[in-house]
Protein backbone atom coordinates (compact mmCIF):
# COMPACT_ATOMS: atom_id res chain seq x y z
CA UNK A 1 0.00 0.00 0.00
CA UNK A 2 1.30 3.04 -0.92
CA UNK A 3 1.00 6.95 -0.25
CA UNK A 4 0.32 9.33 -2.60
CA UNK A 5 0.90 12.41 -0.53
CA UNK A 6 4.25 14.04 0.01
CA UNK A 7 4.84 13.06 3.80
CA UNK A 8 7.37 10.13 4.77
CA UNK A 9 5.66 6.53 5.43
CA UNK A 10 5.68 5.45 8.47
CA UNK A 11 7.93 3.36 10.15
CA UNK A 12 8.98 1.78 13.45
CA UNK A 13 12.51 3.64 13.31
CA UNK A 14 11.31 7.10 13.27
CA UNK A 15 11.06 6.72 16.66
CA UNK A 16 14.50 5.05 17.73
CA UNK A 17 15.90 8.66 19.42
CA UNK A 18 14.69 10.36 22.68
CA UNK A 19 14.52 13.66 20.54
CA UNK A 20 12.24 11.99 17.95
CA UNK A 21 9.93 10.50 20.70
CA UNK A 22 10.40 14.24 22.54
CA UNK A 23 8.69 15.65 19.17
CA UNK A 24 6.06 13.13 18.22
CA UNK A 25 4.66 13.03 21.81
CA UNK A 26 4.81 16.77 21.98
CA UNK A 27 3.06 17.01 18.95
CA UNK A 28 0.46 14.45 19.54
CA UNK A 29 0.35 16.21 23.52
CA UNK A 30 -1.15 19.65 21.58
CA UNK A 31 -3.87 17.58 18.96
CA UNK A 32 -5.22 15.95 21.85
CA UNK A 33 -5.42 19.45 23.49
CA UNK A 34 -6.57 21.19 21.06
CA UNK A 35 -9.11 18.31 20.40
CA UNK A 36 -10.57 18.81 24.09
CA UNK A 37 -10.84 22.11 23.98
CA UNK A 38 -12.81 21.97 20.79
CA UNK A 39 -14.83 19.02 22.40
CA UNK A 40 -15.14 21.75 25.52
CA UNK A 41 -16.54 24.84 23.37
CA UNK A 42 -18.82 22.09 21.58
CA UNK A 43 -20.04 21.32 25.01
CA UNK A 44 -20.37 24.56 26.60
CA UNK A 45 -22.81 25.53 23.45
CA UNK A 46 -24.79 22.56 23.86
CA UNK A 47 -25.10 22.93 27.94
CA UNK A 48 -26.16 26.76 27.54
CA UNK A 49 -28.61 26.03 24.37
CA UNK A 50 -30.52 23.48 26.21
CA UNK A 51 -30.81 25.82 29.35
CA UNK A 52 -31.98 28.65 27.42
CA UNK A 53 -34.52 26.39 24.78
CA UNK A 54 -35.76 24.09 27.38
CA UNK A 55 -38.42 22.06 25.89
CA UNK A 56 -42.23 22.57 27.22
CA UNK A 57 -44.01 19.59 28.49
CA UNK A 58 -40.77 18.64 30.77
CA UNK A 59 -40.63 18.34 34.57
CA UNK A 60 -37.53 20.04 35.65
CA UNK A 61 -36.46 15.90 36.54
CA UNK A 62 -37.43 15.13 33.30
CA UNK A 63 -35.70 18.83 31.53
CA UNK A 64 -32.31 17.87 33.64
CA UNK A 65 -32.18 14.00 32.81
CA UNK A 66 -32.68 14.48 29.23
CA UNK A 67 -29.71 17.59 29.76
CA UNK A 68 -27.44 14.76 31.10
CA UNK A 69 -28.50 12.55 28.07
CA UNK A 70 -27.16 15.41 25.55
CA UNK A 71 -24.50 16.81 27.52
CA UNK A 72 -22.81 13.77 29.35
CA UNK A 73 -20.92 12.45 26.21
CA UNK A 74 -19.15 16.04 25.31
CA UNK A 75 -17.74 15.77 28.80
CA UNK A 76 -16.51 11.85 28.65
CA UNK A 77 -14.95 12.55 25.31
CA UNK A 78 -13.34 15.67 26.62
CA UNK A 79 -12.51 13.88 29.75
CA UNK A 80 -10.98 10.93 27.11
CA UNK A 81 -9.24 13.55 25.23
CA UNK A 82 -7.26 15.08 28.24
CA UNK A 83 -6.51 12.03 29.88
CA UNK A 84 -4.87 10.87 26.74
CA UNK A 85 -2.67 13.75 26.41
CA UNK A 86 -1.42 13.24 30.23
CA UNK A 87 -0.37 9.48 28.67
CA UNK A 88 2.21 11.38 26.43
CA UNK A 89 4.25 12.10 29.09
CA UNK A 90 4.20 8.45 30.13
CA UNK A 91 4.89 7.37 26.81
CA UNK A 92 8.04 9.91 26.24
CA UNK A 93 9.22 8.77 29.63
CA UNK A 94 8.83 5.08 29.18
CA UNK A 95 10.47 4.97 26.07
CA UNK A 96 13.80 7.52 27.13
CA UNK A 97 13.59 4.64 30.35
CA UNK A 98 13.49 1.56 28.67
CA UNK A 99 15.20 2.16 25.17
CA UNK A 100 17.84 4.30 26.71
CA UNK A 101 18.23 5.07 30.42
CA UNK A 102 17.99 1.09 31.64
CA UNK A 103 20.67 -0.44 28.40
CA UNK A 104 22.99 2.18 29.50
CA UNK A 105 22.65 1.29 33.06
CA UNK A 106 23.05 -2.79 32.05
CA UNK A 107 25.77 -2.19 29.38
CA UNK A 108 28.08 0.34 32.13
CA UNK A 109 27.60 -2.60 34.47
CA UNK A 110 28.52 -5.65 32.91
CA UNK A 111 31.53 -3.46 31.39
CA UNK A 112 32.14 -2.75 35.11
CA UNK A 113 31.92 -6.17 35.75
CA UNK A 114 34.22 -7.30 32.25
CA UNK A 115 36.52 -4.67 33.85
CA UNK A 116 36.84 -6.23 37.38
CA UNK A 117 37.81 -9.73 35.97
CA UNK A 118 40.77 -8.44 33.53
CA UNK A 119 42.10 -6.20 35.87
CA UNK A 120 44.39 -8.85 37.12
CA UNK A 121 45.27 -9.40 33.64
CA UNK A 122 46.18 -5.52 32.68
CA UNK A 123 48.53 -3.79 34.37
CA UNK A 124 47.90 -0.58 32.23
CA UNK A 125 46.35 1.04 29.52
CA UNK A 126 43.53 2.82 28.98
CA UNK A 127 40.37 1.64 29.97
CA UNK A 128 36.81 2.04 27.96
CA UNK A 129 34.28 4.48 29.33
CA UNK A 130 30.91 3.42 30.31
CA UNK A 131 28.14 5.43 28.03
CA UNK A 132 26.63 7.47 30.29
CA UNK A 133 22.71 7.44 30.55
CA UNK A 134 20.25 9.88 28.38
CA UNK A 135 19.20 12.82 29.94
CA UNK A 136 15.77 13.65 30.58
CA UNK A 137 15.00 16.66 28.04
CA UNK A 138 14.46 20.04 30.30
CA UNK A 139 11.64 22.10 30.04
CA UNK A 140 13.85 25.21 28.12
CA UNK A 141 14.77 23.04 25.24
CA UNK A 142 12.76 23.87 22.08
CA UNK A 143 10.27 22.03 20.97
CA UNK A 144 10.40 20.34 17.40
CA UNK A 145 8.33 19.03 14.72
CA UNK A 146 8.45 15.33 14.56
CA UNK A 147 8.07 15.24 10.59
CA UNK A 148 10.43 17.33 10.46
CA UNK A 149 13.09 15.72 12.40
CA UNK A 150 12.07 12.69 10.32
CA UNK A 151 12.72 14.00 7.22
CA UNK A 152 16.29 15.44 8.31
CA UNK A 153 16.85 11.94 9.44
CA UNK A 154 16.04 10.38 5.97
CA UNK A 155 17.84 13.04 4.17
CA UNK A 156 21.07 12.38 6.34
Amino acid sequence: MSRTSSGPEWSGDMLTKPEMVEAFSTQLRGVLKSQAAFVAEVRQEAEAMWKANRPEGYSSFEAWWRHRWVVGPFREIQEHLEEAAKLTFDLEARYRKGRHEIPAARQAAALEKKQAKQAPQISGGSAAVPPKPVEPPTAGSAPRDFLELVNRERSA
